[in-house]
């Protein structure tokens, strides 16, 4: 058979050719020369420390028993809900609506096969992170971006765009939202939501709410890190309403696959919905035994685990905040892992990013990996340790200040 020739199917005809970050990043490597690296984003790799008292948990007698549940274990459930009624009291979260699956990818999967039919579409936000165009191609779904625009200081949803977006002879199936967004940090607020379940209602359409780095709030309003209210969509009842979570950033452990669905929505439509998700989580059984088994032992350290990457991430914004001069200027940020710079727009993003690695060999993201537009972004991970931090960033300020 001929490779070139072999009919595999359209979906999968990405472009894999290396880009020339990933080659200047190969030719670093081979020269053996060290790249401090602010793309990072897997916590396990960064120093935190996780308590050693977690493990037990994963050598419980259960997992030598095969119990399936399409769900998820009932007790795994009910300690992920005992795990948000401890944040919010005034939003009880039952585990009868709430679906576990081995990640938010396959979460998102498994709500395009609930909601949305082979060429139909959903809206996504820009900027934002890039993972969504490969998980709607790969489940046979269109969309469309909606707008986060940056005004006077703040992101916010561009409610015109969406009203029109919405507007028009095919309307989409779902609104999808990062919340916080990735990598804008921005949290969605009341009147966004107020805005959302109207216009939904209206279009009967649903929202997903993706809000995995939800409990990474770096500041509660005392200074200028957070800008604005912010609100989940956990318990939404004006229209059918999907939350996502996981222990990927709730307790900063990617590596432990599980995820889940917290729905939420009018009684009746919803009861449709959870009957329609149990049997298509029923057809994968997907999440493991023993994460299961050891999911109410482990939610009860999150506090420990999230207060470090909250405390690292808060000193890493506030040393760049304190060290920005006026030839960049560093947005506005409410929560999550990331910072993002506006750079002077005397080179492309992808000229200033290949000559941070070859010049001062750090790695930062170009904006146009998250879908930047209308000038020149970087974005800058706060999950490194402050000195590796500091001595990486404050290169790229260096090298921005001699224009």
């Amino acid at each position: 058979m001929e490779v070139d020739n072999f009919p595999f199917a359209r979906r999968t005809n990405w472009c894999q050719e290396p880009n020339a970050l990933n080659k200047a990043l190969e030719s670093l490597s081979k020269r053996g020369i060290e790249v401090l690296d602010l793309t990072a984003s897997n916590p396990t790799d960064v120093g935190f420390v996780y308590p050693a008292e977690m493990l037990p948990a994963l050598g419980s007698v259960d997992n030598l028993q095969y119990q399936p549940d399409a769900c998820g274990l009932a007790a795994a459930r009910q300690a992920v809900a005992r795990y948000y009624d401890r944040q919010d009291k005034d939003t009880p979260v039952s585990a009868a609506n709430i679906i576990l699956t081995a990640s938010t990818s396959e979460a998102y999967s498994f709500l395009m096969r609930l909601l949305v039919n082979p060429g139909e579409k959903v809206l996504i936000p820009k900027p934002s992170y890039p993972l969504f165009q490969f998980l709607l191609e790969i489940n046979d779904v269109e969309f469309e971006y909606y707008p986060l625009v940056y005004e006077r200081g703040a992101w916010h949803l561009d409610l015109q765009a969406l009203e029109r977006l919405c507007g028009q002879t095919v309307v989409p199936k779902a609104i999808i939202l990062v919340n916080p967004n990735n990598p804008t940090g921005s949290y969605l607020s009341q009147a966004e939501l107020d805005f959302l379940n109207s216009l939904c209602l209206k279009h009967q359409m649903s929202i997903i709410s993706d809000e995995v780095f939800g409990e990474y709030l770096l500041n509660k309003g005392e200074d200028s890190l957070f800008l604005g209210d912010a609100v989940s969509c956990i318990g939404n009842r004006t229209v059918l309403t999907f939350v996502l979570g996981g222990l990927s950033k709730t307790l900063a452990l990617p590596q432990m696959k599980c995820a889940w669905i917290l729905a939420s929505g009018p009684q009746g439509v919803l009861q449709a919905a959870l009957s329609r998700l149990e049997i298509i989580a029923d057809t994968y059984l997907s999440v493991n035994s023993p994460v299961q088994n050891a999911l109410g032992a482990w939610l009860e350290y999150a506090p420990q685990i999230q207060g470090q990457v909250i405390a690292r991430c808060r000193e890493n914004w506030q040393w760049l905040s304190a060290h920005v001069d006026d030839h960049t200027e560093l947005l506005s940020l409410q929560g999550g892992w990331y910072a993002t710079l506006r750079i002077p727009a005397v080179k492309t993003e992808e000229e200033w990013v290949l000559e941070f690695l070859r010049e001062d060999h750090v790695s930062v993201y170009p904006g146009y990996f998250f879908d930047f537009d209308r000038g020149v972004y970087i974005v800058l991970s706060l999950l490194p340790p402050a000195p590796i931090f500091r001595e990486a960033a404050g290169r790229i300020l260096k090298r921005l200040a001699k224009i």
